[in-house]
Order: C-alpha cells, then structure tokens, then sequence
C-alpha cells in the first residue's frame, strides 16, 4: 500500500500521524510511506529521521495526495485541503463530522473513504483512539483554566488550590467519562473544590470511590448545574455523545447567572460544544468573552503538547492503521468490527447513523 503523512497545517498543530517508527514498521512489511518535509518537526521529528526508516520525502501536500492510496493525518481536512481527496482514497483520521457541515458535505462530493478515529470501537464499547487525546485534552483543561484564571488573562483572580487560611477555587466538569476524570483529577490534584456532574448513576457510583474526597459526584440535571453557576470559578465541558453534536447543557441564558471574570473551556467544542456560548479557537486566539465569562474554546487543544500527543496517539492508532495497510480497509473493516464503526462517509455515502442524524441527511 502507498500510505501518505502531510504536514498538517491546522492553525498551531504540530502533532503528526505517523512517528519515524511507525514508517519503519510499515517499510519493513513492503508499504511505501510519502511523508511531506517538515511534517514531523513539531513534534520533534526532522526529514532525517523519516528518511532512516525508509520513507520518501515529498516537499508539498499537494505532492502526498496525489502519490498515496491512503492518508493517514490527525486532524480533519480543512478547506484548502477538500480538493486534494480523490475519489476512492482513504483518509483515516479525527474527522468530527457532526460539527461540520461543509466538511461532511466535501467528503461526500469526493467519493472517499473516511474512517475517523473518534468512532473506532473496542470490543467493550470504549473508544481507543478517542481516548488518548481525552486524556490530554482533560488534563490540558484544568492547566488552561487555571491559567485564565488568573487576572492578567482576564480570569477573576483566583488561584485554583487557595493556600491555608483562603479557600480554594469551585471547579465544575460537566461529564464522567475520560476527559472528566482527567480534569477532575487535576483540578483534585490542585486542591481545588470540584464538583463532577454526569447522568450514568453507575458512573457516578464508580467515580465516588476512585476520586479524592475533594471531588463530589453529582446527578447531571439543569436544575443541579444551576445551582453551581453563582458560585463556580471554572467550568469544564467534557460531554461526549460518539460520532454526534455535543448538547448544551449550559445556554446562554443560564450564562447569566455566572461571576464576571469565571472561565469556561469546553473540550467538546470539536463536536459543537455542550455550552451554547463556545465556538472553535485557535492557540493563536484562545479565548473571547461572553456576558463577562471567559471562554476558552481551542479545538485541538493536545496540539500545544506535540510530543505528548503524537506518542500517546500514535501508539493507539497504529495497530489499525498497519491492519488496513496489511489488508486494504474493506477486508481490515471486514474482520474488525470496532474498526468498521470508523467509517463514517463512504463513496458519497453518509455510513455513520449520527451524522446523518445531525444534518438531517
């Protein structure tokens, strides 16, 4: 197979999909990998190390697409991008269609295979090449938030543990699953007081006894969330519905009733957000403000650890990523269940039930 790596060129995203170990494992077993110049650098990787492990330097995107049978990347296509798929290649990467129409309705017209990562299942229903990411993203949510906390950023002020004698900062994370945890370990690790929301009462049961006792388990309602909002200095939106548009469990309406200067990151922001007032950032323009909260709202948030990120993500999407080269995708999806749930537009068909569901298609 004739597998390609472009540089991605997402504002400030410096992780790649493919490590020079990876191209090595790959050349070994006969594949050809095209890798753009320069793809690796952010994350620590120079031409010269992709060339050791044996794959061929392109010197333009343009280059990789047209070459490779299958593009393996991290992020989603952004437009420039749309033009460079062909018909019948395979692109395997974080897509988040749900969130975007003009993406979705770009696949459909180039009659590509899209597996995205964000839907690959295991066989216990988790989500393996999700996971990863939401461990970074989860912890990376308390760092930024108590960065913006501060006042020079714009935050109320505060500092997220306190010190003895002041009491430390309210911390809300709305979801139980991977990116809340994370955050709420983090922000329990700080000292700070947090409050963990989610609506799977199991869950809920299960995260009372491994969390600090500085972590409270409550029963996601809006009446409950309500309740926080006057007090809260930092709220985490870490909802995730797989494959489909994050809901608003905070509108603006409810935006209101929260403190000028408080701060919100939503880490579901790439699949919609879950509080109405987020749109995507970018690292290079963080954050805005609405009704005096401060909204952080980066889509690509583990982009700002590349070496982190690159490691913890390639060593998940590797194994599938050699299945499909060893097999083709039809016959890797074909005896991987959880691999074919990637699949979310094929041929200029919407194959993934949530994202029709969110366009209505």
């Amino acid at each position: 197979m004739i597998i390609g790596c472009p540089k991605e060129i997402k504002n400030n995203e410096n992780r790649v999909a493919l490590t020079p170990g990876g191209c090595l494992e790959l050349v070994r077993r006969g594949h050809t990998v095209y890798v753009q110049t320069g793809a690796g650098v952010g994350s620590g990787y120079d031409d010269d190390a992709y060339v050791e492990s044996g794959a061929v330097i392109l010197p333009t995107i343009e280059d990789v697409y047209a070459k490779s049978e299958t593009i393996v990347k991290v992020k989603e296509p952004i437009a420039s991008e749309y033009d460079l798929i062909r018909e019948d290649q395979f692109v395997f990467t974080y897509f988040h269609f749900a969130s975007s129409k003009p993406l979705t309705e770009a696949m459909i017209k180039s009659k590509s295979i899209c597996l995205a990562y964000e839907t690959v299942e295991a066989p216990n229903g988790s989500l393996p090449l999700l996971v990863p990411m939401s461990e970074v993203a989860g912890r990376m949510a308390i760092q930024q938030g108590a960065n913006y906390l501060e006042k020079p950023k714009g935050g109320i002020g505060i500092l997220l543990g306190g010190v003895p004698g002041v009491k430390p900062a309210k911390v809300v994370v709305l979801g139980g699953g991977v990116v809340g945890i994370q955050a709420a370990k983090m922000a329990a690790g700080l000292g700070a007081q947090v409050i963990l929301m989610d609506i799977n009462l199991d869950r809920l049961r299960y995260l009372a006894d491994v969390l600090p006792a500085n972590v409270r388990t409550v029963y996601s309602s809006e009446y409950n969330i309500r309740k926080e909002l006057s007090t809260v200095d930092l709220i985490v939106g870490a909802v995730l519905i797989p494959g489909a548009k994050a809901p608003h469990l905070i509108t603006r309406e409810m935006l209101s009733e929260m403190r000028d200067g408080s701060v919100v990151v939503d880490v579901a922001v790439d699949q919609g957000g879950c509080i109405e007032t987020c749109k995507p950032t970018t690292h290079a323009d963080p954050t805005f403000v609405v009704d005096g909260v401060l909204h952080y709202c980066v889509a690509n948030m583990p982009g700002a650890v590349p070496y982190t990120s690159t490691l913890a993500l390639t060593n998940a999407t590797f194994p599938y990523l050699l299945q499909i080269a060893e097999k083709g995708w039809e016959k890797a999806c074909e005896d991987n269940a959880g691999l074919k749930k990637g699949l979310n537009v094929v041929r200029g068909e919407i194959v993934y039930q949530p994202v029709a569901d969110a366009f209505g298609m």
